[in-house]
């Protein structure tokens, strides 16, 4: 009995690899859209975010001020070894701890003091040439301390994706 069920999962192992190999020649898009009917899934699902894979940061900012505490000469080098992948992207959010004193000076807003501080270590970054500007994205992120996390992602391709 078991060298029954042994011999037909040799044959399915095989039958798997001419398939693969009879697939090469076929529009990739194609043979996606048809595998994906099979299963009753009429459209491809929707990119994510990319999962963050390592975190880097810069806090000790001053209440109400964007300016950075300290050189950023360690998130600099972080960010450039952490990017040395084309595929890698940069997310770059801009915190403040909630409190009134903790708000732009000007608009009285914490959410635009949060984008001024991200946007302030964008700025080191980019001025390092640490990593191209095209691969940072700005946020925003609750409330909760006075702090700039950047995080590192793997961005699908966008040139030859296969789905």
């Amino acid at each position: 009995m078991w060298l029954m069920t042994l011999a037909d999962l040799a044959l399915l192992l095989v039958g798997f690899f001419v398939f693969l190999q009879a697939s090469q020649q076929l529009d990739q898009r194609a043979l996606a859209k048809g595998i994906r009917e099979g299963f009753g899934v009429q459209t491809a699902a929707p990119a994510t975010e990319p999962m963050a894979v390592s975190a880097g940061s810069v806090a000790g900012f001053a209440p109400g001020s964007a300016v950075l505490p300290q050189a950023p000469d360690a998130l600099i080098a972080w960010a450039r070894e952490s990017t040395r992948d084309n595929r890698v992207i940069l997310r770059v959010a801009g915190a403040v701890d909630g409190s009134a004193a903790d708000v732009d000076p000007v608009t009285g807003s914490g959410a635009v003091l949060a984008a001024d501080r991200a946007r302030a270590v964008v700025t080191a970054l980019i001025l390092a040439r640490a990593v191209p500007a095209d691969r940072i994205t700005l946020s925003a992120a609750r409330p909760g301390r006075r702090v700039v996390t950047v995080t590192t992602g793997f961005a699908a391709p966008t040139a030859g994706v296969r789905q």
